[in-house]
């Protein structure tokens, strides 16, 4: 999409599965790429992949839900390109595996799910869209699962996570409603990922590749989509049946 070259794309949790396939996609469309995640050595090798493909990238380890570690991220980013078009909230964690029911879910854990998957985008995003209210432009996606639209047993602090983040979504959504920037989010379904292996570790159904999803999220980066807001879309639905999926 011609529309997203020199873009400035933010992508938290960049350095695997769903994040990684998103920083090397965007680059391919010649986006600017500020990518996060929390390892080092993983994330590196993004930052070499997204440059080899022509990509001006800078990459910070942090956790995006310490407040601290938001700033510095934002701010390097800020201070590199003086802008950022769109911000993808995709870190988050599962948890505990195998993931246990609730009734012996523990503590710590359940706090510290909640805190990565919900807390970290509100971070980042009352952190990011600041910037983009000003210039009455933006697009800010986050990523969800159908956990966190219909609850199952066995998932957990990670479905409630996802829970919370659509209710996260709607609001921001409602608050910026008519100032240029938009809030959506996308299910993008079950995904040949490390994260899926642990959740369902004797999954025996074909998964789809993280790269086979990323078109959605390149449509809502795009000015393609500037009518688009508020609304939960599926990424493989969108890949199947193209703009059908989006209510315009």
């Amino acid at each position: 999409m011609k529309d997203l070259q020199e873009k400035v794309v933010m992508i938290t949790g960049a350095s695997r599965g769903l994040g990684r396939a998103l920083a090397l996609a965007f680059a391919k469309e010649g986006a600017k790429l500020a990518i996060s995640a929390r390892g080092s050595e993983a994330l590196m090798k993004v930052k070499e992949e997204t440059e080899a493909l022509g990509a001006e990238t800078l990459a910070v380890i942090g956790d995006m839900s310490d407040a601290r570690d938001v700033e510095r991220f934002v701010a390097l980013a800020e201070s590199r390109f003086g802008k950022i078009d769109v911000l993808i909230n995709n870190a988050s964690i599962l948890g505990p595996s195998p993931m246990p029911y609730l009734l012996d879910y523990p503590e710590e854990d359940f706090a510290e799910v909640l805190r990565v998957n919900t807390i970290g985008p509100f971070l980042v995003t009352r952190r990011v869209i600041a910037g983009m209210l000003q210039r009455r432009s933006g697009s800010i996606i986050n990523v969800t699962s159908e956990a966190g639209h219909v609850g199952y047993a066995g998932w957990g602090a990670y479905g409630i996570s996802k829970f919370a983040l659509e209710g996260l979504t709607e609001t921001w959504a409602d608050e910026v409603m008519d100032t240029g920037v938009r809030v959506n989010m996308v299910d993008p379904g079950e995904m040949d990922t490390e994260m899926h292996a642990l959740a369902v570790p004797d999954c025996e159904y074909e998964l789809a590749d993280p790269s086979d999803v990323v078109d959605i999220f390149l449509y809502l980066a795009s000015d393609q989509s500037q009518a688009v807001h508020g609304q939960r879309l599926s990424a493989q639905k969108f890949r199947a049946g193209g703009n059908d999926d989006v209510d315009l």
